[in-house]
């Protein structure tokens, strides 16, 4: 996928105020039909970007006869509103100084980053998405896509995910680490190279938590290597990553909840955990499959058994890839 770009025009916030002249990131494969409909849209994770899935395992989901078939369907992937690859984001120049907005960029929701989709959506000729497929952040937005343009989607696949904030972003606690740094002059710290110490330590920790470890582990490196690798990996997203879209997007989680919304859906729903994945367990599919089937959501849930936690999706993505395959194809208006 190429990076394009989409103006999306001044954009009202669900906290009020207005995003004034935005745009969005997007790549794409296959083609858009005539009538529309045939279009796919694949959302990231909180510190990707939208050109996830060619840099990992959910690569090996799209293209001509794979599960996202491109003879089929017309894939987009956006880059969400406040990440740092392209889309309108606080290191973006806010027309009132003329600076980076940095910390001065306005709170937004996940109901805002869908909607600044939904916008693009529109620019692109999409008349309806045939499906909406995200992991963990990206599945916040499947999920508040199915709630909030439920005749705009026919089926949404949100993986290693919730209907709520189930892992609370620590704000306060990531700013006091930001202003330990002697360049974050109150998020202005877009001069003298940043704070890249900071962010990529913080990297680091995030790695591991998501299951990094063993992941490099199995592919037969030893310690010392995994620990380099690791590192290596954090100093390159932390290069690219703007700490204050860290706070943005962070911030946005702490704000999610679609539990009362459900009844809203009107899509098919695959939803799918990871068996060893701490941050979404699957004892998730406990309450979620319950107050789906309650709300009338024609729901199905598989559980990818894997030993590589968060990253399960991505590194057995052979595991689940047979079941999203099916599913998307019951999708008569794919066939």
């Amino acid at each position: 996928m190429n990076t394009q770009f989409v103006p999306i025009g001044d954009l009202p916030l669900r906290h009020g105020g207005l995003l004034p002249g935005a745009r969005l990131a997007y790549g794409s494969e296959g083609r858009l039909a005539s009538d529309g409909r045939n279009a796919v849209l694949l959302t990231h994770g909180f510190t990707s970007s939208h050109l996830f899935a060619a840099a990992n395992g959910w690569g090996s989901l799209i293209g001509p006869g794979r599960a996202i078939d491109t003879d089929r369907v017309f894939v987009v992937s956006s880059n969400m509103l406040g990440s740092s690859h392209g889309s309108t984001a606080p290191a973006s120049i806010n027309p009132a100084s003329g600076k980076p907005y940095g910390p001065d960029f306005p709170s937004i929701t996940v109901s805002d980053i869908v909607a600044a989709q939904r916008r693009m959506l529109d620019v692109l000729g999409v008349k309806q998405l045939a499906a909406v497929i995200g992991p963990s952040y990206g599945g916040l937005q499947a999920f508040t896509w199915g709630v909030e343009h439920a005749d705009f989607v026919r089926n949404i696949i949100p993986v290693e995910t919730a209907t709520q904030g189930q892992v609370r972003f620590d704000d306060q606690g990531t700013l006091r680490q930001f202003e330990q740094d002697p360049n974050w002059n109150g998020g202005h710290c877009y001069a003298n190279g940043g704070i890249l110490p900071t962010m990529t330590a913080l990297r680091e920790q995030t790695l591991r938590r998501y299951g990094a470890e063993q992941g490099l582990r199995a592919s037969g490196m030893n310690q010392t290597q995994v620990a380099a690798e690791i590192r290596r990996q954090a100093l390159e997203w932390a290069k690219v990553f703007d700490p204050n879209s860290l706070l943005a997007l962070g911030r946005a989680i702490n704000s999610y909840d679609v539990r009362g919304e459900l009844g809203s859906i009107k899509a098919r729903v695959l939803y799918v955990l990871s068996r060893t994945d701490a941050l979404f367990p699957p004892s998730l599919a406990q309450s979620v499959m319950p107050a789906l089937a309650a709300a009338g959501v024609d729901a199905r849930y598989f559980e990818i058994d894997t030993e590589h936690g968060h990253l399960g999706s991505d590194v057995d993505v052979a595991k689940w890839a047979p079941v999203l395959t099916e599913f998307l194809r019951q999708d008569q208006a794919l066939a």
